[in-house]
């Protein structure tokens, strides 16, 4: 990184160039941050201060610094401020503080940021300060050790051996190599490329730290050289890359054969899972131009429920409520919305109101789903073998469920001829079942399904599908997410029954934009209509009509 405008050979290194450009936007953050408001901040709220006030003085300097940069310069700036608080509080004379170089502030105090828990899944590496430059030289070594390792250990022993163990015999393997190459790395660079070798050999390669940080919801990898990745409903760019169109065939062919599956020229788009349930999609040239695509949906380690929800800001407490005593009442839910609204964590947040009792039977493509409950199946689709043979498919799995003895049967996502078997199965009996469709509005949820109904080969007058629909969905939920990132239940609508030919719907609750707040986030209001729920009477057979007729107050 060089601040712009310099041309000078001899420029200073990437680390001492961040020093000078913090130092010089320093007095401008002490300006926005007095020290008194610096007190009554907690670490992370400081950190985020600093970070947006940098940018801005960033941006006025016409400076544009790449991530790992940005990052390096918050710390600096930080641990700067805190070393100022701390001094002004405790009028601390220790000769050591005072000594303490520019350079050891770009480490993180370990009494102010004691190191997270590791994760149980999928530990985060340990925070390192790695410049572009140090980045640079690991990918470089990397390129010709990473060759040498392959010749030199049993990748078959290996891939069964503990991650502890196999990172020791690697650290020692490596510093051999090293050695007899005469490559040049500093300590935290050998370790970099001893996790990416690690990450490589046992894991996704470059998109594990992607996937052990839980801010992050969803990555993209669109080729070798761009991936993406989504924070709070926002896509940023990352800094991660593949060495080549190779390497994420390689990882995209881990992803597909850990759970049996395959992806080649003659199937070149895949459904899969990873280990912790978050969804993949993979889709590989011819079909992919530009190199193969991956798509990752991670899978909360959050455990979503409708309380934590309304937190969230998603839903009110009316809205829950009546959603409470409609998974109790056993309702038939259609989730509606687009893709990425979060048709699936509501889906899964709604299955916590299912009784412990009850047998769930779930139906999915690639299975994500997380129930509670003790007494669940899981079933999932199989593709076609290299001859085309054993394919067994949504319908199949819906055909089989019916003789399995479900109290409730969950589907995924609706999205073909399995519409039919679906609203078959809810009008014989399993009520409470639960299903997604990708639609916009509620009425054109109901447009969707007659369209599936069709692909189905059902051969039904449009009168004849329009009942079966109106007598087997009770509710649908409309999810979005709207332009600030925020997903939200924008609509809770009742299928009423029949007008003539048309089914006839009413809104029980609605999400109106009031406005923006100043941070950028929508200012919304959920709306209750004040229509008696047609509900009700399935209610009052449960004991609940009190509660739902309380909730729409």
């Amino acid at each position: 990184m060089m601040v712009p405008g310099s041309t000078d050979p001899k420029a200073p290194p990437v680390d001492n160039t961040l020093v000078v450009l913090g130092q010089k936007i320093l007095p401008e953050i002490e300006s926005a941050l007095p020290e008194a408001d610096r007190l009554a901040l907690s670490r992370a709220e400081l950190v985020r201060q600093t970070k947006s006030h940098a940018l801005v003085a960033l941006h006025k300097m016409g400076i544009d610094l790449n991530l790992l940069d940005q990052r390096d310069l918050v710390t600096f700036l930080t641990n700067t401020l805190l070393s100022q608080t701390e001094k002004a509080n405790e009028a601390s004379d220790a000769p050591e503080a005072k000594e303490q170089s520019l350079a050891a502030l770009f480490t993180e105090p370990a009494e102010l940021a004691p190191p997270p828990p590791p994760l149980p899944v999928r530990p985060a590496p340990p925070p390192m300060v790695f410049s572009a430059a140090s980045r640079a030289s690991v990918d470089t070594a990397k390129a010709k050790i990473h060759p040498l390792v392959l010749e030199r250990i049993d990748t078959s022993a290996a891939a069964h051996m503990a991650r502890e163990d196999l990172a020791r015999d690697l650290k020692s393997l490596v510093t051999d190599l090293l050695i007899e190459y005469h490559i040049q790395l500093t300590a935290t660079e050998r370790s970099e490329l001893v996790e990416q070798l690690l990450n490589d050999m046992l894991g996704l390669g470059p998109l594990e730290p992607l996937l052990a940080d839980d801010s992050i919801s969803e990555v993209m990898v669109n080729g070798p050289k761009q991936v993406y990745c989504e924070k709070q409903g926002k896509l940023t760019l990352t800094d991660v890359t593949f060495r080549d169109n190779g390497h994420v065939m390689a990882i995209a062919t881990r992803i597909v054969t850990a759970i049996g599956r395959r992806i080649d020229e003659s199937s070149p788009l895949c459904d899969a899972r990873l280990a912790d349930g978050s969804r993949v999609n993979i889709i590989i040239p011819p079909l992919a131009i530009d190199g193969p695509s991956i798509t990752i949906r991670k899978f909360s380690k959050k455990k979503i429920t409708l309380d934590s929800m309304i937190q969230l800001g998603s839903l009110s407490p009316q809205m829950a409520q009546v959603l409470k005593i409609a998974g109790r009442c056993r309702l038939n839910i259609l989730i509606s919305g687009g893709t990425g609204s979060g048709k699936t964590t509501l889906l899964n947040a709604l299955s916590h109101n299912i009784d412990h009792g009850e047998r769930i039977v779930t139906i999915e493509d690639a299975a994500e789903l997380q129930l509670q409950q003790p007494h669940v199946v899981r079933l999932e689709t199989r593709p076609p073998n290299l001859e085309g043979h054993g394919e067994i498919t949504m319908r199949d799995l819906l055909k089989n469920a019916l003789r399995m003895r479900p109290d409730r049967i969950i589907v995924g996502e609706t999205r073909g001829g399995e519409a039919i078997d679906m609203l078959q199965a809810m009008n014989t009996g399993h009520d409470g079942s639960l299903s997604t469709v990708h639609a916009n509005r509620p009425r054109e949820a109901i447009m969707r399904l007659e369209n599936m109904v069709g692909l189905g080969g059902a051969n039904l007058a449009p009168r004849a599908i329009h009942q079966q629909i109106a007598s087997a969905i009770d509710m649908i939920i409309q999810v979005s997410r709207m332009r600030d990132g925020s997903r939200r239940i924008t609509q809770i609508s009742e299928i009423t029954g029949m007008e003539g030919d048309v089914i006839a719907m009413q809104d029980l609750f609605l999400c109106d934009v009031a406005g923006e707040l100043p941070d950028g986030r929508l200012k919304v209001e959920f709306r209750n209509t004040g229509l008696r729920p047609h509900s009700l009477p399935k209610a009052a057979y449960f004991g609940l009509e009190k509660e739902l007729l309380e909730a729409m107050a």
